[in-house]
């Protein structure tokens, strides 16, 4: 057994720092967090016991400097770098500086990293390994006639996929033989462009495909164990939405058969640490053992790793830095799985908007108690426009897939943020839906079964909701309910607020307790921001009739940026045409002008604010 680590530098940010900071402090390991400017004030800056500034907000200029990392840990003595997912944490390069500086890189050999590296080489090891590999060409050749008469053997439809791609770019689905040729170029262009190398390989395309996938752990004694398996069907663009464990109509014999292939394909690239090895499998019918075949492998540690956690009650990091200083793994035969969990990602995005990412302050964020949380963020911090959007994730572990679901879709109701846009309200609509219920999944289960009008924000559809949640609920008496109650005279059940600069007439109907949604209510200077399962309004104009706010009223953010100067104060008269605020976005600077003349009300924003599409910045006060 080599030295025990004494701290750990986390070369990472946002929920997976947070994660490995927690359990490093349950084996008693410092941690060292680094970060960027923009995330100064980032939580696992805060949490770790020492923090090292990097350099600029972009991570080609601070998370992905290798040298900065390997100055941050010299300045710190940290003796191991734990480096997450994402970033430097499948690099060969990064792996090899640091075993040429003698800090301990808590993942596998950098040889590992490279034999995994490219999918056509990766595919022919496992060929060689004997693990099920796609029925596809991964030669060297790439004339455009060798290439087409290969598709036509495989036969149509196939998939041409960059040698060096990932995260869904450099793939093309090709249905018939005579759009090959276009299909190629567009792929090889997208991948010279991505990667800086445009050579493909083809593979049959699986109808009805599901993702699913294996954990891997080898240690540095030769042992290599499987932790069962997780499905990853549910896919949005090939990103990963909701994952679970076990996968669902999975059988004793086919898991047997799809874990002992995973075993193969580490133990061929003598594999040391947590690693994923992930197949394709033909979802058309039942689990068969001849019916799934190797994808590729991630060398690294898996967003998803929570639902493996909650199975099987092993801390994956925690094995990570124990094989990182030497110790053996568990034997195969004490690795339990018991119960079910179903993990959903909560991302700063709109659906209602093609899912383009949102930024801002969080003002509000409430997560549900019921279910595990990752998360890298709390109220009041931000979503920056620099990284991924994730908020985070929401696990939750129950006797059975049913229940698991339950438990879930209860969280996802219960999720409230704002100002950002986020996608709880998406999430349900996913998990709810009959054939995920009953476990009909594949990477197609988006694109088939939803579309944004079942995640927008239809008004007309939640308004009982919307009316029942602005109803005050204060007292016991008729007197100190302020609900409608008069004398000798029926109750006043409708009344007049806001929404999106629109009027908008609410009805209470009193046979109605709480319609059958779950809502929520938070006062705020603005208006009353109300959630109905999980998606938020702000609705204006407090309580009665008091009048709504025009549309004219209102200077809002035109995208999401960066506020670079406020040049009013409340009070402050205006004429029409006069620049007010002064924002940078999408790298451009531009001025916002008063919409009519008139006197400054609120201010909503304030310089360096980063804001999302839409945000009210500053509002007029409403004309006579």
């Amino acid at each position: 057994m080599s030295d025990t680590i004494k701290k750990i530098l986390i070369a990472n940010r946002g929920e997976i720092a947070c994660r490995v900071i927690k359990t490093a402090r349950k084996m008693g390991i410092q941690t060292v967090a680094v970060y960027s400017d923009a995330d100064k004030k980032a939580l696992h800056v805060r949490m770790a016991d020492e923090a090292v500034h990097i350099g600029a907000s972009p991570a080609a200029e601070s998370y992905l400097v290798i040298d900065k990392i390997i100055e941050a840990c010299k300045q710190t003595k940290a003796d191991a770098v734990h480096p997450g997912y994402g970033f430097l944490s499948e690099n060969p390069e990064f792996a090899r500086r640091l075993k040429k500086e003698k800090i301990v890189f808590i993942g596998p050999a950098p040889e590992s990293m490279e034999a995994m590296g490219l999918k056509d080489a990766a595919k022919k090891l496992m060929e060689k390994a004997g693990v099920p590999v796609t029925p596809g060409y991964h030669s060297k050749d790439q004339d455009v006639k060798t290439l087409k008469t290969e598709s036509t053997k495989i036969g149509y439809p196939v998939l041409i996929k960059a040698v060096a791609g990932g995260g869904g770019k450099g793939m093309r689905k090709v249905e018939a033989e005579k759009d090959f040729e276009d299909m190629l170029a567009s792929c090889q262009r997208e991948a010279k462009s991505s990667f800086g190398d445009d050579r493909v390989l083809i593979e049959k395309y699986i109808l009805s495909p599901r993702h699913i996938e294996v954990q891997v752990f080898g240690d540095t004694h030769g042992n290599v164990v499987h932790m069962f398996e997780r499905d990853c069907s549910l896919q949005r663009r090939h990103q990963k939405v909701i994952e679970e464990a076990p996968a669902p109509g999975m059988t004793d014999e086919v898991r047997k058969a799809m874990t002992d292939a995973a075993v193969k394909a580490a133990q061929a690239v003598d594999y040391v640490g947590a690693g994923t090895v992930e197949f394709i499998v033909d979802g058309s019918g039942k689990l068969c053992t001849d019916g799934f075949w190797f994808m590729e492998m991630n060398t690294r540690l898996q967003v998803e790793h929570p639902v493996t956690e909650l199975i099987t009650g092993l801390d994956l990091v925690e094995l990570q830095i124990r094989v990182a200083q030497g110790e053996k793994l568990p034997k195969q035969k004490d690795i339990k799985m018991q119960g079910h969990a179903v993990e959903a990602r909560l991302y700063a995005e709109d659906p209602a908007n093609d899912f383009l990412p949102s930024i801002g302050k969080l003002d509000i964020l409430s997560l549900p108690d019921n279910c595990r949380i990752d998360t890298g963020v709390e109220e009041g911090g931000e979503v920056s426009l620099f990284y991924d959007p994730m908020i985070a994730k929401i696990i939750s572990l129950e006797s059975s897939r049913e229940l698991a679901i339950q438990s879930l879709a209860s969280a996802c109701k219960n999720s409230h943020i704002y100002p950002v846009k986020s996608n709880p309200r998406f999430l349900l609509s996913c998990v709810t839906h009959n054939a995920f219920l009953k476990g009909d999944v594949s990477t197609n289960f988006i694109a088939e079964h939803l579309n944004p009008e079942l995640n927008g924000s239809s008004l007309e559809f939640d308004k009982p909701a919307i009316a029942h949640a602005l109803k005050p609920t204060a007292g016991s008496s008729v007197f100190s309910k302020i609900d409608g109650w008069r004398l000798n005279q029926p109750a006043q059940t409708k009344f007049k607020r806001s929404h999106a600069g629109e009027s908008l007439f609410l009805e209470i109907d009193p046979a109605i307790s709480n319609s059958s949604k779950l809502t929520r209510r938070y006062r705020r200077p603005e208006g009353d921001v109300v959630f109905v399962d999980g998606l938020a309004y702000l609705i204006r104009n407090g309580e009665g009739l008091a009048g709504e706010i025009a549309a004219g009223d209102n200077i809002t953010a035109p995208m999401p940026g960066k506020i670079l100067d406020v040049r009013v104060k409340v009070g402050d008269s205006v004429i029409k045409g006069d620049k007010l605020i002064v924002m940078e976005a999408m790298k451009m600077e531009m001025s916002l002008e008063a919409p009519r003349d008139g006197v400054i009300e609120v201010i909503d924003c304030a310089v360096d604010d980063l804001v999302d599409d839409g945000a009210v910045l500053l509002t007029l006060e409403t004309e006579e």
